[in-house]
């Protein structure tokens, strides 16, 4: 976003820069043109002067080529329309304009990962948006809020009402878990992904999908993006196959506090493709005031 400022108000200064020497160059071609008229004209009155002193005879007889040549034309100097600095194109609605173009490049994405719950063995991108399990382990605080006993992630943010949904591309994974879980419960010893645990989640473990930890699934296809809606008024987290929407699985429960998006990278050997993203959406507010 600093780039970018930094980057428009170059484009700003340019583009003001241009109007003024295009502007300059006209001012200038019309001095010089006034110039070069009264230089002509002083030449004029050289010539005039000199016949002035001339004999009488010559002098009336070249008389009616002098007049005409005394009749020339110097209009007076006026400032040109148009010269001016269009301030208005620079200045007017800078702010609204600048954030229109903003649009296209600020990234919306529904959730942000909590790197302060963060199992020691999972690495998150930059932006929390992302997180890998190259093999190694992290030293971190063994803050109350980490997983420490298995390879979780929680988002950022919790929620006790309405309806809220995000995409994760699970790519070829080997082994996930995703859903969503309490936030208040003991994340460092032994805790099974079930709704009796505060877990609501589908998974891939062993080659075989599951809800809960127990229930088979059967899939059409094996998904690269999941889709996961919870709707928590209904006590509903719904799973579905983003290429289509095909509903996977739903939970059925009834919350009590705050659940959070859930994220577990689980423990398959392939290290190098074990990654999880969750997708951008699209910003279709305007936060202006």
């Amino acid at each position: 976003m600093v780039q970018f400022l930094m980057d428009e108000k170059a484009a700003r200064i340019a583009s003001l820069k241009s109007e003024e020497e295009q502007k300059s160059q006209l001012m200038k071609k019309k001095t010089e043109d006034m110039s070069r008229k009264i230089s002509h004209l002083s030449d004029m009155i050289k010539v005039i002067e000199k016949e002035l002193k001339a004999e009488d005879m010559a002098f009336l007889q070249n008389f009616k080529a002098t007049k005409e040549r005394t009749q020339y034309p110097l209009p007076d100097p006026r400032l040109v329309s148009g010269s001016l600095i269009d301030v208005a194109k620079h200045l007017g609605n800078l702010q609204f304009r600048v954030w229109e173009k903003m649009q296209g490049i600020l990234k919306y994405t529904p959730v942000i990962l909590d790197p302060n719950t963060a199992h020691p063995s999972l690495y998150l991108s930059d932006d929390l948006t992302s997180v890998t399990r190259p093999g190694t382990h992290q030293l971190l605080p063994d803050n109350p809020e980490r997983c420490m006993k298995y390879p979780d992630v929680l988002g950022s943010e919790g929620y006790n009402s309405g309806i809220h949904s995000w995409q994760v591309e699970v790519g070829h994974n080997l082994q996930w878990f995703l859903g969503v879980a309490r936030g208040n419960d003991d994340r460092k010893g032994e805790l099974g992904v079930s709704a009796k645990e505060g877990i609501w989640c589908i998974m891939l473990d062993g080659g075989k999908y599951r809800a809960g930890g127990s229930m088979d699934l059967t899939l059409k296809r094996r998904p690269r993006k999941i889709r996961v809606q919870l709707d928590y008024e209904k006590g509903q987290v719904s799973f579905y196959d983003s290429k289509d929407m095909t509903l996977i699985y739903t939970h059925e429960d009834r919350f009590t506090g705050k659940v959070y998006p859930y994220f577990n990278m689980g423990k398959a050997a392939d290290y190098n493709k074990t990654s999880m993203k969750i997708c951008q959406s699209e910003c279709d507010y305007c936060p202006v005031s």
